[in-house]
């Protein structure tokens, strides 16, 4: 616990900053955080005998957040090379005797677009308007739902989500994270607004901690897919008593993009 702890504040000391100050120190934080993610992603299939490109995964999720972040019209362009340089590296690999090299280069595209694109609406949320208020509207939410779904479902959970996939959820602990999501959303527009520059009702914030905490479960239950083909507990141990980073991030993923996409849509 104390270790759990530990970790927790040495991330929040360099997270919080970050969101506060944006720009390249928020940048640099998220790519570095993202990058050691998209590592442990090649290592659970690396693990499970499969052979995705550490190197092509690592270099095209940093290209695609650099070029994303500073040179957004020439994404078409890098996007598609780096599908077609994967497809030739792995066409070489299958030549020198691989022969699971096709099912490599669909993991290799995985980890560069997952990690790459997907992750790149962490910088697009700090980017809208008053970003910074958004992203400590969207993450809250997140953190406070999974709490909120642990202590009520490991207490009091009897009905199984997905029994396969995630045998500890439970829809008892699902629910109670919705809605506390819910209701703290809502708490943080209330005050954000108040007391900030944000200008949204409570029951808009709530809707927005609707979405954003019934949604973003579903990074954690897709994380838990990965790890199941693979047969590990963690994604790695980059954070000690919490497990890697992509254990960490699952969830956020998932709700950077509901965020940007919601708040573009209804609230801007």
């Amino acid at each position: 616990m104390l270790r759990r702890l530990g970790t927790a504040a040495l991330l929040l000391i360099l997270v919080v900053p970050a969101i506060f100050f944006g720009g390249i120190y928020y940048f640099v934080v998220w790519t570095g955080i993202l990058l050691i993610a998209a590592w442990e992603y090649t290592h659970i299939f690396t693990s499970a005998q499969l052979r995705p490109s550490l190197w092509i995964v690592l270099a095209g999720t940093l290209l695609l957040l650099a070029v994303r972040e500073f040179r957004p019209a020439w994404m078409d362009w890098v996007f598609t090379s780096l599908i077609l340089i994967s497809m030739t590296y792995h066409m070489f690999e299958y030549e020198r005797g691989r022969h699971e090299a096709a099912l490599d280069f669909v993991l290799t595209l995985g980890g560069i677009t997952y990690f790459g694109w997907i992750g790149g609406y962490f910088m697009d949320l700090r980017a809208l308007p008053q970003g910074g208020w958004w992203v400590m509207i969207v993450f809250p939410v997140v953190w406070l739902a999974d709490s909120g779904a642990y202590m009520i479902g490991s207490r009091y959970g009897k009905h199984k989500m997905l029994k396969r996939l995630s045998p500890k959820k439970s829809w008892e602990g699902f629910f109670a994270g919705v809605l506390v999501g819910t209701v703290y959303g809502g708490f943080f527009a209330f005050a954000y607004t108040q007391f900030g520059p944000l200008n949204i009702t409570f029951w808009q914030g709530a809707a927005l901690g609707l979405v954003v905490s019934s949604l973003s479960t579903l990074g954690d239950l897709g994380e838990s897919m990965l790890k199941r083909f693979a047969d590990i507990k963690d994604s790695g141990t980059f954070l000690p008593g919490h497990g890697g980073a992509l254990d960490r991030i699952d969830s956020l993923i998932w709700a950077a993009v509901i965020g940007v996409i919601w708040i573009r849509l209804f609230l801007l």
